[in-house]
């Protein structure tokens, strides 16, 4: 089976990817959308959440208020890396169970979007490695488009790879300035 990595700064284009792939038959799993069930309340991560950053993490609907965990992270590294150490296992051990039941499928192709694909030194578990990019200026505008200050989006750049440093080390690039139909050639580009 084809396994392809997607990763990309946030902003860029990762979820675009996502949904282009998904078009083209490929099956796609968004570790965005794993983190979301791994911290859901109810669940194990949920509790261990709770029990390291306090129950005002807790959002009036019982489920966690990921506005005030997001502001508490960036602004403290070592709770980022708390938060990492109890979400990253569980959401690797989503992905790569998900990846066994597409093989043993017999799927020939699959897609994962993971934004800390690098950070996590997963690369070599992948046949490629994609990372989507833009210019700063238009990840910025995106970004702001979702109501981010300029701070939020300073910081969680900083609590990753530079984005050039991913374009670096990847396979292949996919530009996503400009129309979807580019994205589209680019992918189709790279897929064959």
């Amino acid at each position: 089976m084809r396994l392809l990595g997607i990763t990309g700064g946030i902003g860029m284009g990762k979820s675009t990817a996502g949904q282009l792939l998904s078009a083209r038959g490929i099956l796609v799993i968004d570790t965005d959308q794993l983190a979301r069930e791994e911290s859901a309340a109810g669940t194990s991560g949920f509790e261990e959440i709770v029990s390291a950053f306090g129950r005002e993490v807790i959002g009036p609907d019982g489920q966690l208020n990921r506005a005030r965990l997001a502001q508490r992270i960036f602004e403290d590294s070592s709770a980022r890396l708390r938060l990492e150490g109890i979400l990253h296992p569980r959401i690797a051990n989503s992905w790569r169970a998900e990846v066994e039941r597409a093989r043993e499928a017999g799927h020939s192709e699959m897609a994962v979007l993971i934004p800390l694909l690098f950070e996590r030194g997963y690369q070599e578990e992948f046949s490629m490695v994609v990372t989507v990019a833009c210019s700063k200026d238009t990840q910025r505008v995106r970004l702001q488009s979702r109501g981010w200050s300029d701070s939020q989006i300073q910081a969680r750049n900083q609590a990753q790879l530079p984005v050039a440093e991913k374009m670096v080390r990847a396979r292949f690039v996919v530009w996503t300035e400009g129309e979807l139909e580019t994205h589209c050639r680019q992918w189709d580009r790279i897929l064959g």
